[in-house]
């Protein structure tokens, strides 16, 4: 009998354990949702327009990002005279980048493009995740941070530290395999500013890739801007 009740309260504990670690998921997230202006605010915005400077390799490139929420993403950098194009939609996604050789519009590896559909949605992954069929889970943390990890249905998994003060991301790591090699790429964040809608966006980037670090510096940012849906349709051959 000892030996049940002891049972039944470890799992009585378990359960209640597990059920504060779901609660405080769920507080960080939307503690994060409401630091970048809250879901009225975020759900408000139609279109993102941002003119950025890339330091590449000690080069310093101008690059331009329309995003039209949840429908398209593109983005353009001019490296030395070549423009490298990104560009993703809802549907599918293409790029071309001279400097690999890809002079016409080539489709995106699927791995690859499942992880960059999650820069259609503003408001970022953790935005309405359980509607859209994503987990997230508390996975620890240090002294300046929540980790949370998000695992979409497709089974990209990004994790996010978000800061236990400010409840701004710090920093994203995400895992995602490109021609069956596993590669991981982490994106730091800093900089945060209020737009003048009141969504607030990071005005600094830094991309840690296996080879390169990009160092993005946003120069001016306009929400709700016009933007024409035909940039994002993939150039006939």
């Amino acid at each position: 009998m000892k030996t049940l009740i002891k049972g039944a309260l470890f799992l009585s504990a378990a359960l209640g354990v597990a059920t504060v670690k779901a609660q405080s998921v769920d507080d960080i997230v939307n503690k994060h949702l409401d630091a970048l202006g809250g879901k009225t605010v975020i759900n408000a915005v139609r279109s993102v327009y941002v003119e950025s400077t890339v330091d590449l390799m000690g080069n310093e490139a101008p690059s331009i990002t329309y995003i039209l929420n949840g429908k398209g993403y593109r983005n353009e950098l001019d490296f030395n005279g070549s423009k490298i194009i990104q560009c993703v939609t809802d549907k599918g996604g293409w790029g071309i980048n001279p400097l690999m050789g890809q002079t016409a519009a080539t489709d995106i590896p699927g791995d690859q493009l499942k992880s960059s559909q999650l820069n259609l949605n503003l408001g970022g992954p953790l935005m309405d995740y359980t509607s859209k069929g994503f987990k997230v889970t508390f996975e620890g943390k240090d002294s300046a941070d929540y980790k949370v990890k998000l695992t979409t249905k497709d089974g990209v998994e990004i994790v996010y530290y978000i800061n236990n003060k400010t409840y701004f991301i710090d920093k994203a790591v995400n895992r995602i395999s490109i021609n069956g090699q596993d590669i991981e790429t982490t994106a730091i964040f800093s900089d945060y500013k209020k737009t003048d809608v009141g969504l607030v966006m990071p005005y600094s980037q830094q991309i840690v890739l296996p080879q390169i670090t990009l160092n993005i510096t946003n120069k001016k940012i306009e929400v709700n801007k016009d933007i024409d849906p035909v940039i994002f349709e993939k150039p006939k051959s």
